[in-house]
Formats: structure tokens, C-alpha cells, sequence
């Protein structure tokens, strides 16, 4: 294979090796090696961070394509899914904002839909670290905007990590709207280290805590633990949620409110 010229940047490199594994699905770290003519110690780098931003995920001799069950994708995509459940979630938790609170949203697109109503009930402090949701309340009339610094991750257009999660420490909020990427035996789950720190120290930083997911998200698996669901004071989501599933959440005395989509 014909190697890149070594002028080729690292930012240029990394967005090559995203592009083809995205594309092809799989891809080989010494073929990279080879192509971009830099040692296979640098390839693993270059993974390690795509993989951290949560484009890729490494495995044995290369990297993969995240599968579209567990990988966000873009926002506008985000939102599109789901989107009535999302609302009606969205609806329900706005029931609990009362004006003058402090409330923090993480990057969810679930709670992104709950931001758009937030202006119904100002003033407010509004705690974020969710680009999308910065823009959108920048310049809200009686919303008063903390935007939680840090290192930018653009496959989920928030700022997650170490400094991120030490902004969150430094603040209150009186209620946490939360989603997770899946829920498997009682326990969510996220594919990005970062993004659980960040949520870890949102879940301590908050007196009350409420966790918005569609039961979508009750069949999927995830790589890292956040926490379990008893460590939320209220969980909502749909009544797509089997009823067993719905039990075996009380059962374990978590309190749940189950929102009626269809």
C-alpha cells in the first residue's frame, strides 16, 4: 500500500481512520500504519482517542464501527428517533420544574426535548454540559446558564472527562434530568469512560435525581457501569416498558412513572 505523505497532520490522520472504519466497518491498525507511514505504537494512540470521543471502538488488530444500537450519532439524528416518546417523557418531567430551581440536564437528546420547554417555567439556573443545550439557552430570557468547561468530545457534542467532571463538584443543583445509553439487571450502562464520570458527578452534585428513558433502552447492553436505578428518586418512561420489566423495577424500590405514548 502507497504510504501518505509525512506532512499529514494528526488531526487529518485521525479523521482518515474514522472515516474508514465507519465506512468499512472494520479496519486493521498496521494497515494504517503502513498507509500513514508512522509507527503502529501511533496508530493505537490515534485509536485510543477516537475510540475515548466515541467514534470507534478498538479491538484485537484494529478498530470498529460502533454499532448504531449503542453509538449516539449526530443530534438532529438523536432527536428524530423516538421522538413522540421522547416529548411525552419530556412533558412528564417538566411537571417537576418549578420556577427559581437550579436544574442540570446531561447531553441527552431525551432531555434536550425538555429543554425546549424550559422558558415555560423561568426564572431558572440552568447546569449543563451539552453544546447543543448551551446554544439553546445562551440567551434565554430569565434562565440563568452554567456551561460546564472541559474537553470537547464531538461524536457526542458535550464536554466530558477529568475537568468537566471537576466543574460538576463545584456546583448544586436542586434536581438532575439524566438518560443512559442502556439498563440491564437494575444496573445503566454508557460505551464512554468519560461520559460516566461526568454523570457520576452530576448524580452527587444533585438533591434530587430522575432518570427520562424509553424502554428501548431496557434491551441493550453497555460496556461501562454508571450506577444502579435505586441510586434515582424517580424514573420515567413508556408504556412500551413490559409490564414485567415495570414489577421487577418497583419490586426492587425504585419509583417509577410510566407515561402513556400510545
Amino acid at each position: 500500500m502507497t504510504g501518505i505523505e509525512p506532512s499529514t497532520t494528526q488531526e487529518e490522520r485521525r479523521n482518515r481512520i474514522r472515516e474508514r472504519v465507519t465506512s468499512e466497518g472494520f479496519a486493521r491498525a498496521r494497515e494504517f500504519a503502513d498507509e500513514f507511514s508512522v509507527s503502529l505504537m501511533t496508530i493505537h494512540r490515534d485509536l485510543d482517542v477516537l475510540q475515548a470521543q466515541g467514534w470507534l471502538r478498538k479491538v484485537r488488530g484494529g478498530a470498529t464501527s460502533v454499532p448504531s444500537a449503542v453509538f449516539h450519532g449526530n443530534v438532529n439524528e438523536r432527536m428524530a428517533a423516538k421522538s413522540d416518546i421522547k416529548q411525552a417523557l419530556a412533558k412528564a418531567a417538566l411537571e417537576l420544574v418549578v420556577p427559581g430551581q437550579t436544574i442540570m440536564i446531561d447531553e441527552s437528546t431525551t432531555c434536550l426535548h425538555l429543554a425546549q420547554y424550559l422558558p415555560d417555567r423561568t426564572p431558572l439556573t440552568l447546569i449543563t454540559n451539552f453544546q447543543p443545550l448551551i446554544a439553546m439557552h445562551a440567551a434565554t430570557p430569565g434562565i440563568t446558564l452554567i456551561a460546564l468547561g472541559g474537553e470537547y468530545f464531538p461524536a457526542y457534542e458535550a464536554f466530558l472527562g477529568l475537568y468537566t467532571a471537576e466543574g460538576v463538584a463545584k456546583v448544586r443543583a436542586d434536581t438532575l434530568f439524566m438518560s443512559t445509553t442502556a439498563i440491564s439487571r437494575g444496573r445503566c450502562y454508557h460505551q464512554s469512560q468519560e461520559t460516566v464520570q461526568v454523570k457520576r458527578g452530576m448524580l452527587q452534585a444533585s438533591s434530587r435525581r430522575i432518570l427520562l428513558v424509553d424502554h428501548t433502552k431496557f434491551r441493550r447492553e453497555g460496556l461501562y457501569a454508571l450506577t444502579s436505578l435505586n441510586e434515582f428518586d424517580l424514573v420515567i418512561s413508556d408504556d412500551g416498558l413490559p409490564l414485567g420489566e415495570q414489577r421487577a423495577i418497583r419490586d426492587a424500590g425504585v419509583e417509577l412513572r410510566i407515561v402513556k405514548v400510545h
